[in-house]
């Protein structure tokens, strides 16, 4: 079987959102969906390992923030690469409550959901969610898995479903950063990086980075 006939497939780069007992929680998302149109239903895939999956299976709802290719790619690194059970993930994150749900500011639009069904897989729960509310929040472009990859340089979560195990290098010297995999190769090698280094991608200083 030749797996990367997957790769064909297309996805987008989402903050899913609900609350656990009053307090904002979250992660990314790269597979949601619109079921249908009357009435608006969407599907969207998280991974059980993932503490935001049980606070939407005990509130029942869920919001889906579509970013944009300009937003905050810290958003990512914030929302992707650590867990809410033990990480503020909201701290210094702007947000609204939007239709009962908290919505990280900087996204593209917003789409409010309850739980209406769901199935199961071997590690990813698909929740079906009826729209109540959405709207948009800004103008732009919204970011594709494509784009997050080959222009931003990401690395993907190992709770996502288009994990693919760790990548071979190709013998380049990079800095990656420990938490959340992003890969510095830019023109400018350095032999150590500057003291006031910071992630573009979750925000953490160079004693994060390792030299590869």
């Amino acid at each position: 079987m030749n797996e990367t006939a997957l790769f064909t497939l297309s996805y987008g780069v989402y903050l899913c959102t609900s609350w656990d007992e009053g307090r904002p929680v979250g992660c990314v998302a790269n597979s949601a969906m619109q079921i249908t149109s009357k009435p608006a239903t969407v599907a969207v895939s998280i991974n059980r390992n993932n503490y935001t999956h049980r606070c939407i299976t005990e509130t029942g709802h869920f919001a889906v923030t579509v970013l944009a290719e300009n937003s905050d790619p810290m958003l990512i690194g914030k929302f992707g690469f650590s867990s809410s059970q033990d990480t503020d993930k909201f701290e210094d994150t702007p947000y609204r409550v939007r239709g009962k749900l908290p919505v990280p500011d900087g996204g593209l639009a917003y789409l409010c959901c309850k739980v209406i069904g769901k199935m199961e897989t071997a590690t990813h729960t698909v929740f079906l969610g009826e729209v109540y509310d959405c709207d948009l929040i800004r103008s732009g472009k919204p970011m594709t898995y494509a784009y997050y990859h080959e222009v931003l340089k990401g690395k993907t979560s190992v709770n996502a479903p288009t994990y693919r195990g760790e990548e071979k290098s190709d013998g380049r010297t990079r800095w990656v950063c420990t938490v959340c995999g992003y890969e510095y190769d830019g023109e400018t090698p350095f032999e150590e990086l500057p003291d006031d280094w910071v992630c573009p991608m979750c925000g953490v200083g160079k004693e994060y980075f390792k030299k590869i």
